[in-house]
């Protein structure tokens, strides 16, 4: 018995408030080799120790776990940066040939994808999503405190070039820094065939730094963008996915050129039709991107506990996802909001 006394008829992960997550993000890793401003500080973070992370049986064990035992539809493999695991490919592989029906995808930086995506493709790596807040050089190298941008560029043209379709770019807009920026990049996502969604910066800072005033919000990019283009909603449902879509327009055609995603957490949060669940680097169940309670399963994947066992645990601790936020409400910054410890690299995005 557990869940509150109720018994677990159910084999997926469903939550007291009737959400069931199908989607598995799991970090392989906290390091990273950007130093992002919206997420660490310049001189990095106290690293988890080897010991202390998923060893690559681990990970594997765990994602047959969620998919064969508790009805996981997908995975995305993130960090910190994964492609800094020399073991990334032999996961994929694993995990794609026990489950080939399964969309495999990753959350990266880009920096080392020219080199590792022909590996990563063949190994059954079906889909990537690539930080990139800026193509202008200087931007970039303020934002991320390292001068990378043209490597970044590489390895989305590889990917590309490795016929991975779509290629999503995941944009934050900081104030004072790349904010007038966003039309900009959308120019060039659209000219070379990348799908862009802009995401509202969160508070998962490393140094608290975030409030929700300084914040550049979803409608201000909505602003920007209709400045160049003409925006309307996308025909296609929405459904659990966290970006609303645009159709981006030209003003001069009329042609629909793309569209464009804007991912707006803080100010429309979408939790009510959540689907995720996170497993940390370290083996940590986290219900919602913002909780402050984690499950242990690193205890069960290492004292001999059975596949079902860790299950069990697995499906107790997304029972008490809350209901937005890490809270009883939805309010990033609002009054009584508590920012999370960990921050987005040792969470996993």
């Amino acid at each position: 018995m557990c869940c509150d006394g109720k018994e677990h008829f159910l084999t997926g992960l469903i939550d007291q408030f009737g959400r069931t997550a199908t989607d598995l993000r799991m970090s392989l890793i906290d390091k990273c080799n950007l130093r992002c401003r919206y997420c660490m500080p310049a001189e990095g973070l106290d690293w988890l120790k080897k010991n202390d992370m998923l060893t690559a049986d681990e990970v594997i064990r765990l994602a047959d776990i969620a998919i064969a035992r508790l009805g996981i539809e997908g995975i995305r493999f993130t960090g910190g940066e994964p492609m800094v695991r020399a073991d990334l490919v032999d996961i994929i592989a694993s995990v794609h040939n026990a489950h080939p029906q399964v969309e495999l995808a990753m959350t990266t930086n880009g920096i080392n994808l020219e080199k590792k995506i022909d590996d990563l493709v063949a190994a059954g790596l079906s889909r990537i999503n690539v930080s990139l807040d800026t193509v202008c050089p200087d931007t970039f190298a303020k934002i991320t405190r390292r001068d990378r941008l043209t490597k970044v560029l590489e390895g989305l043209h590889s990917a590309k070039a490795a016929g991975l379709d779509p290629i999503k770019i995941n944009a934050v807009l900081l104030r004072d820094i790349n904010d007038d920026q966003a039309a900009e990049l959308l120019t060039w996502t659209i000219k070379h065939g990348y799908q862009l969604r802009f995401i509202e910066q969160m508070p998962l800072d490393a140094d608290h730094n975030w409030t929700r005033d300084n914040m550049v919000t979803a409608a201000e990019i909505r602003e920007q963008i209709s400045q160049v283009y003409t925006l309307t909603p996308h025909k296609s449902p929405r459904g659990s996915a966290p970006a609303e879509l645009f159709d981006v327009i030209s003003q001069e055609s009329g042609e629909v050129l793309g569209t464009v995603g804007i991912i707006a957490s803080v100010t429309e949060p979408f939790c009510a039709d959540c689907t995720r669940t996170r497993i940390t680097a370290d083996a940590k169940v986290r219900s919602c991107l913002f909780s402050h309670t984690e499950t242990d399963l690193m205890g069960l994947l290492r004292d001999g506990s059975s596949d079902d066992a860790i299950a069990d645990a697995w499906r107790e601790a997304m029972w008490h996802k809350p209901k937005a936020h890490g809270q009883t409400k939805t309010g990033l910054g609002m009054p009584g909001f508590v920012q999370p410890e960990r921050t987005m690299s040792a969470i996993g995005g």
